[in-house]
């Protein structure tokens, strides 16, 4: 049996554990450096939500030439607010522990880097519009079917 539930069927518990999560109280380590500790979550995000400008839509908003060079850019550079975020509360337990993740993330961003441009090869262009509209007719998943199942494997771990 589980924790008890927040309303009918527990459809109120997503907003009472946000409250719960704003309510806490805020906890710095002593020796950190704070700018850099509170600030590398917070750009982390910022990057990820930018990635979310580059899926083409039917009244495509944001369309530009160089569209998966900017997503490649935008998830390699989330490595280094981890990296940050482990150095800046200067404990050795916690940069030990950002390097690691750093190691582990790097090492799959450089398959999923390899498999994104051998799809790139085909299409010939950086475009994330023409990435969607060169699979029109069939879907690179099926026609690169061991590189795809690599990319789930790497997307997972």
């Amino acid at each position: 049996k589980g924790p008890n539930k927040v309303g009918y069927m527990g459809v109120l518990q997503p907003f009472s554990d946000a409250i719960k999560l704003f309510t806490k109280e805020q906890i710095f380590p002593i020796y950190s450096n704070y700018i850099s500790y509170y600030f590398s979550p917070i750009i982390s995000f910022i990057l990820s939500l930018m990635i979310w400008m580059l899926i083409p839509y039917y009244f495509n908003m944001i369309s530009f030439n160089l569209g998966i060079l900017f997503f490649l850019c935008c998830t390699s550079m989330g490595v280094y607010t981890v990296m940050v975020a482990g150095w800046s509360s200067n404990s050795n337990y916690s940069l030990l522990g950002g390097l690691r993740a750093v190691a582990q993330t790097i090492s799959y961003e450089v398959s999923l880097a390899l498999i994104m441009m051998s799809s790139i090869i085909l299409i010939m262009d950086f475009n994330m519009m023409m990435f969607f509209i060169y699979q029109d007719l069939i879907w690179f998943f099926f026609l690169m079917l061991p590189l795809s199942l690599c990319w789930i494997s790497s997307s997972l771990a």
